[in-house]
């Protein structure tokens, strides 16, 4: 039990919890995470004037839907900015360039916005207009983020790896040291909550591409395979899947073969 808080979280309380964020959202919580659990989740239990994170989790076990959602959100990792791997989005444009047909991408963890917008200016740097024949649909389990992403609007300290000519291009100055995203890169993009350990995902595709970046480590290695084996039918013959830098989908070789610095192509491709 840890001591000395504000509530009673005992080892029973954690193991629960455990089972709980696995069961809906897949992810895995080792036993390093109790100290994180216990400060993101606090901030619940004042919500809710609960004394004890057993009194939660009961709370929860009464299927409240508002804070199975927030306990979600809570739980949730969410670090991303601008062209994070920025080699991924110059392949990206190097991929669809040759494209027939519109372009239709899909961000599957696509937090704040910053992912998806990245993709989104690509494509109109790309196609030198910032009307391209391009969709994107971005998603992510945790509506709060979302409500960001649509949004739009982050700090001025959140753009500044980006060089002024995308600056100038992609943003408009908004109230307290913010910026705008402008309209024509939101229009690009549908953000949606899809929670990836659902049965049915309301996405269809061929997609040329998926972003799934740094999320999967986050799930044990049958949950990914479950989440791999729905996102190979959804892409095109040559499409390719975008992971994260610490990812790796080696034990799925059935269905992905690595084709560079964590990119990935269908196993039945050519």
């Amino acid at each position: 039990m840890i001591t000395g808080r504000e509530f009673t979280f005992t080892p029973q309380d954690f193991e629960r919890i455990r089972t709980m964020i696995y069961d809906r959202a897949g992810i895995s919580l080792n036993f390093s995470k109790q100290e994180m659990v216990y400060s993101r989740l606090a901030k619940r239990l004042r919500a809710n004037n609960l004394a004890a994170f057993s009194e939660y989790i009961a709370l929860l076990d009464r299927g409240n839907t508002q804070e199975w959602e927030a306990f979600i959100n809570a739980l949730t990792t969410n670090l991303t900015y601008f062209f994070r791997e920025a080699h991924h989005f110059a392949l990206l444009a190097e991929h669809v360039k040759s494209a027939k047909h519109p372009v239709l991408l899909w961000c599957a963890a696509s937090s704040t916005g910053e992912e998806a917008y990245s993709m989104a200016m690509t494509m109109a740097e790309l196609y030198g207009s910032m009307n391209p024949p391009v969709r994107i649909i971005a998603s992510d389990v945790d509506t709060t983020v979302l409500e960001k992403a649509r949004a739009g609007v982050y700090n001025l300290s959140q753009i500044e790896r980006l060089p002024h000519e995308k600056f100038r291009k992609y943003f408009t100055e908004a109230p307290g040291n913010q910026v705008r995203i402008c309209t024509e890169i939101k229009n690009m993009i549908t953000f949606t909550k899809i929670n990836l350990l659902d049965e049915r995902w309301p996405v269809k595709g061929p997609f040329d591409a998926i972003f799934c970046r740094n999320v999967m480590i986050y799930f044990d290695k049958k949950t990914q395979a479950r989440i791999l084996e729905k996102f190979a039918p959804l892409l095109r013959q040559d499409g390719l899947l975008f992971a994260g830098h610490s990812e790796s989908f080696h034990h799925v070789a059935n269905l992905f073969r690595l084709r560079g610095k964590t990119v990935y192509e269908l196993a039945s491709h050519g």
